[in-house]
């Protein structure tokens, strides 16, 4: 699989977020998801299809 360039990406988190930088931030691109700790920014980042974050969020709801 070919790296995704998110040096543009756009990251949201949860408008209940309390502002402590205790949060998942996500940015969407080209049918993926890119999950990050909002905390550390330049960390780790996970990359999974769209359908399998929709597909988590809709099994814990």
């Amino acid at each position: 699989m070919a790296k995704l360039d998110l040096s543009r990406a756009v990251w949201r988190k949860s408008s209940a977020s309390s502002g402590n930088g205790a949060c998942v931030e996500v940015a969407f691109a080209a049918e993926r998801v890119a999950v990050r700790d909002s905390k550390n920014p330049t960390g780790p980042i996970v990359v999974l299809p769209a359908r399998s974050l929709t597909a988590l969020l809709a099994s814990l709801a």
